[in-house]
């Protein structure tokens, strides 16, 4: 074999170890990268997908052409490989030196939400006043706070039963849960002027969901609700607030098994933002706004958004400026799946904000139920079904 046969063998094998060690270095960091638990930590979904158009597309088609040059072909001859310390910078950092949103999301409070997407926008939404997440130590979460329980917040909901025409009978076709289920309202909490404090073992967002399946119920829709204290669960468990849809999953999970007849998993939230973004009037009452949250970090996301998408307009030909519209969430800072992977007839509904009455609340729980039910026996009537 002559000696420049070996030296362009040699050099061959230099260039394929180059591009392995490449690719190899890239896979080790995005591994790294993908094991980092906490959400706060995690790069987003739209630097993935950015870099699967751009980098995987690029890179992975030059060393295709290290082995066949038509290869190189597909690309124009002046595009060049990125440099792996750019690569490995954006990966580690979640950076993009063309982008400065990167830099000041991370720097700057509330910027991050302008990466946000709006699929819907209700009457006065946009990127100032989406929901906002909040993940306050978990200790106060359950610290014990003084808190109002009025009676008179109570109120007739709807038709009575004997009315109802068509009913689900002894099936449970709706389950209602609370991942969050300490959020409370200021109005309820005297020494509390905190949205991110506005957590009560009591007075808080589930008081909204038994009002929600008394009003399904009346409607003849059968409904499940679970009052587990996920706070609790989170203490006995040795984790932490951000970590409570890790939780619920759990809640969710055994519902789904123990009743096949579940057809409907709704979340039921409590938005930190105030009430001049979350209440409406409407036929001279007053109403706490709602927003349906759909994660987008699983394959069937597009399921939850179209049913989402269908209530939302339905709330709104009945119930105009009531919705606050439809959003997608993924990427750092969210949770980007909130167990709507579980069904794809799983939605996450923020009710009110922090600053709502529950006399607010009820009214919109009620519109909801109305709303639902005739999406609900439409669609029952649509399959055939009694």
């Amino acid at each position: 074999m002559s000696k420049n046969h070996l030296k362009n063998n040699a050099q061959i094998l230099s260039r394929r170890s180059g591009a392995y060690l490449f690719s190899v270095a890239i896979l080790f960091v995005f591994i790294g990268m993908l094991t980092t638990v906490q959400p706060a930590y995690r790069f987003s979904s739209t630097l993935i997908t950015e870099w699967t158009r751009d980098i995987d597309g690029f890179v992975f088609y030059n060393l295709l052409g290290m082995e066949n040059r038509s290869f190189k072909q597909a690309f124009p001859e002046d595009r060049k490989l990125p440099e792996l310390s750019n690569v490995i910078f954006q990966v580690a950092t979640n950076l993009k030196p063309n982008d400065p949103r990167s830099l000041l999301g991370n720097e700057l409070p509330g910027f991050s939400i302008y990466d946000s997407d709006i699929l819907i926008a209700g009457e006065g939404t946009d990127y100032t006043n989406l929901p906002i997440e909040s993940f306050p130590p978990l200790e106060e979460v359950l610290r014990d706070r003084e808190a109002i329980m009025e009676e008179e917040t109570e109120q007739p909901i709807g038709e009575p039963q004997e009315e109802v025409q068509q009913t689900t009978g002894e099936r449970n076709v709706v389950f209602i849960y609370n991942t969050h289920n300490r959020e409370s309202f200021l109005p309820y909490l005297p020494d509390t002027t905190d949205p991110d404090l506005a957590h009560h073992s009591e007075m808080n967002i589930t008081k909204v969901s038994d009002r929600l399946a008394e009003a399904l119920k009346n409607k003849g829709i059968g409904t499940q609700v679970d009052h587990t204290d996920i706070g609790n669960v989170l203490d006995e468990e040795g984790l932490e607030y951000w970590q409570s849809y890790d939780a619920s999953r759990e809640v969710v999970e055994a519902a789904i098994a123990t009743n096949k007849e579940i057809q409907y998993v709704f979340d039921l939230h409590r938005d930190a933002q105030l009430k001049k973004e979350t209440t409406k009037e409407i036929n001279g009452e007053s109403y706490a706004r709602i927003m349906f949250v759909v994660g987008m970090e699983h394959a069937g996301h597009e399921k939850n958004l179209q049913i989402a998408t269908e209530l939302n307009a339905l709330i709104e030909e009945s119930y105009p400026g009531l919705s606050r519209g439809v959003v997608p969430k993924q990427g750092a800072g969210t949770n980007g799946v909130f167990n709507q992977d579980l069904s794809e007839n799983a939605i996450l509904v923020e009710f009110g904000g922090v600053e709502n009455t529950m006399e607010e609340l009820y009214r919109s729980a009620d519109a909801l139920a109305e709303v639902f039910s005739d999406y609900y026996w439409d669609a029952e009537e649509v399959q055939g079904n009694p």
